[in-house]
């Protein structure tokens, strides 16, 4: 009840602050035009029973608050900008999961100089350069994007090009090197320790994506490459993976009395080492990805939509090669449920098809249910991102069923909204049997929000 206490608190602190005059931090301060400001805080309360993940305290809940500021100055072509996070959390239990994913104090994750031209390649085309520390949400964000739903988020720090022509065809170029979030030991976490991020050239993403409109008939195509590379350094040893990953989708977008759809497969191919062993051998990686889904919008007050998804990425299996899909920097929410403190299904070892009903019921409200059984690729591997394994396979290929929901409202108009967020993971086969399953019953999990923008 305390910490319930405490979130209340600090909701109660949000709702007078964010209505005021309903004005924005812009504004308030009488900025200048050509200066964009903006903030936002997240009080976050999180409750988990019937841990998954092996190795974690059987029930566990959290505070968490996060804090952002921006600001962005443009004097014409040239722009400069920067954001501050400042991710903590409240009321740790022990044998919590707390990490990097809900910690990260006084981080300035932007800071850039970008550059805008315009008609660079004739009439009606676009292009921008960025030098600096940003983040990034490119393509579907399966491999590479800023988490909103996690607590903190991903920062990188390079160069960025995006072009766009007179017929909407754009493309994105980066190499950036992501940043590794500060503090990444115990105690500096349980403390709120406030440390910058550290970026080098041991971690190198690279590549880029064109996407062009209505390539096929109304849908848009996507073709992209992103190349990762991570070393030794020193105290910090890894897999030293080397990994190319070859991406295509073709998306169309929902819209009223119409099918929509969405197709996406990815291939990773390169190395890694077996361990985090220095004498470790490589392995030759050959792993892959599909999602697929295609949903109906019908024209109606509440907007619904319902859609059937699939998602198949592959696990690792017997053989000298590797196969277990790495989904680098990718966001899990769209597609597999809540990280936070939650964080079970991932993108890689799974096979699974879902079923989604959204709604909007008022300009205010909008919120969703699935539904989707689960099955591992291969079921000598760990199930998704659970940790639970059974290496002999005896345990079977079935997992689970997990039926999750979403509501949020916009107590004040584009100033504050409250969400809800709800899941049931009811374990079966590995999920109960494997030798490292936790003997914990069915999973439940609950997070409650109050986010005010400025």
């Amino acid at each position: 009840m305390s910490r319930f206490a405490f979130c209340g608190a600090a909701s109660l602190f949000l709702i007078p602050s964010a209505p005021a005059a309903a004005q924005t931090l812009h504004d308030a301060v009488g900025a200048p035009e050509n200066l964009k400001l903006s903030a936002s805080m997240r009080v976050r309360y999180e409750v988990l029973d019937g841990q998954v993940r092996p190795g974690f305290a059987e029930s566990e809940d959290l505070v968490s608050i996060r804090t952002t500021l921006f600001a962005e100055y443009d004097s014409g072509p040239i722009r400069i900008g920067g954001e501050l996070y400042d991710s903590r959390a409240y009321g740790v239990d022990p044998g919590s999961v707390i990490g990097t994913s809900e910690v990260n104090a006084l981080e300035p994750v932007q800071a850039y100089l970008a550059a805008d031209f315009v008609n660079p390649f004739g009439r009606g085309s676009s292009a921008t350069l960025q030098a600096g520390r940003f983040t990034l949400n490119l393509g579907s964000r399966r491999l590479v994007s800023a988490d909103d739903y996690r607590n903190t988020t991903s920062g990188y720090t390079g160069l960025r090009a995006d072009l766009r022509t007179r017929d909407g065809t754009s493309a994105t170029l980066i190499y950036v090197l992501p940043q590794t979030r500060l503090p990444d030991t115990r105690a500096g976490i349980l403390a709120n320790r406030v440390e910058l991020d550290r970026e080098d050239f041991d971690t190198r993403l690279w590549g880029g994506l064109v996407t062009k409109p209505r390539a096929w008939g109304k849908a848009a195509v996507e073709l992209g490459y992103f190349g990762f590379l991570e070393r030794d350094a020193p105290g910090r040893p890894t897999r030293n993976r080397r990994l190319h990953n070859v991406d295509a989708r073709v998306i169309r977008e929902p819209a009223p009395g119409r099918f929509d759809f969405e197709a996406e497969g990815i291939y990773q191919f390169g190395s890694i080492r077996a361990s985090i062993a220095p004498t470790a051998p490589e392995l030759d990686v050959s792993a892959w990805f599909v999602h697929a889904d295609i949903g109906y919008s019908f024209a109606g007050g509440w907007k619904p939509r319902l859609s059937i998804e699939y998602d198949h990425a592959s696990g690792d299996g017997p053989g000298a090669g590797y196969g277990r899909f790495d989904t680098l920097f990718g966001m899990r929410r769209p597609d597999f449920g809540p990280s936070g403190i939650y964080a079970a299904i991932g993108r890689t070892n799974i096979r699974t098809i879902g079923v989604r009903l959204e709604a909007r019921p008022t300009a205010r409200t909008e919120g969703f249910l699935g539904y989707r059984p689960m099955w591992l690729a291969s079921r000598t591997d760990s199930f998704s991102t659970t940790g639970v394994r059974d290496p002999s396979g005896a345990s079977g290929n079935f997992a689970g069923h997990q039926l999750e929901g979403r509501l949020r409202h916009w107590l004040v108009p584009e100033r504050l909204r409250a969400e809800a967020n709800g899941l049931w993971l009811a374990k079966r086969g590995v999920l109960r049997n494997a030798p490292n399953a936790p003997r914990t019953g069915d999973t439940l999990y609950l997070s409650l929000a109050l986010t005010a923008t400025y």
